[in-house]
């Protein structure tokens, strides 16, 4: 079976199903649709502070579901110069919109390479499948 998750080929994805967009030296970034999906109706979140510094694979966020909790890491290093606030009082928004109003925080990148290094759409759509 397929997955028919949403899969937008102007980001850039980990293999935790996070996602990135460059927005110049910043990457704006969240939890892909096949995660909101795979976590059910999330009910609260907590974020990292603005300041914060962070290399790639650092817990960002969590996120609590009614099913689990999850970790939301960084999917590129560099310091959280942004965080979506407007989630913690509407964590919704990560089911309604993920790719949208469900951004999590924008970090100001150290390295941009980094998020070059990041799958794109095909290959996390690939990933995807394999799961199957």
């Amino acid at each position: 079976m397929a997955d028919n998750s949403e899969v937008r080929d102007d980001l850039r994805y980990t293999n935790n199903d996070e996602w990135a967009k460059a927005e110049g030296g910043n990457a704006r970034v969240g939890i892909t649709d096949h995660a909101q999906h795979q976590l059910t109706d999330i009910v609260f979140v907590e974020l990292s502070k603005v300041g914060t510094k962070v290399r790639p694979g650092d817990v960002i966020g969590q996120v609590e579901s009614v099913k689990t909790v999850a970790a939301i890491s960084a999917p590129v290093g560099g310091e959280i110069v942004e965080v979506n606030a407007e989630l913690e009082d509407a964590p919704q928004k990560f089911n309604e919109s993920p790719y949208g109003d469900g951004w999590v925080a924008v970090i100001k990148m150290d390295d941009p390479s980094e998020y070059e290094g990041l799958l794109d759409a095909a290959g996390y759509r690939g990933k995807l499948n394999e799961k199957d």
